[in-house]
């Protein structure tokens, strides 16, 4: 079953706020192995006129896959998690997140496109902290796969 293209426009209530951690963020940092000290050291992080260390850029996929949890549960879209393969994923940043920061995103499906019988969802989420500003914006395509696929 296709993904239903009437859920392009929809977006989800915004996510739980997440607390950004120093040890969740070097934790991702040495299994992306971004060895910058500004990733794990907090003086090199503040010397470097940052106030905590900070995530290495992929570290907002965390924050997103909340969002991308709903997409897959969204009433009536007809996506079967079994048939999804991560397609693309582009990061626009305001500003790095850093430890310390309270982030909550919002997901708004930008599109539904059908190629070779198989669907491309393109998602966005908009990530911000706790004032409300902007943060980073994760813009996700994931294919489903076709049920012969």
């Amino acid at each position: 079953m296709a993904v239903n293209p009437d859920i392009v426009g929809r977006s989800c209530e915004p996510t739980e706020p997440y607390a950004v951690g120093r040890e969740k963020v070097r934790e991702f940092a040495r299994a992306v192995m971004a060895t910058s000290p500004i990733h794990t050291d907090v003086g090199a992080a503040r010397a470097a006129g940052y106030t905590d260390i900070v995530a290495p850029p992929t570290f907002a996929v965390v924050v997103q896959e909340k969002t991308l949890a709903q997409l897959l549960a969204m009433p009536g879209a007809n996506i079967d998690f079994s048939r999804v393969v991560h397609g693309s994923q582009d990061f626009t940043f305001t500003r790095p997140i850093v430890a310390g920061d309270e982030l909550t995103a919002v997901l708004t499906v930008e599109s539904v496109k059908s190629l070779a019988g198989n669907s491309m969802v393109t998602a966005v989420s908009q990530i911000t902290d706790a004032t409300g500003a902007h943060v980073v914006t994760a813009t996700s395509t994931l294919v489903v796969r076709a049920d012969d696929a």
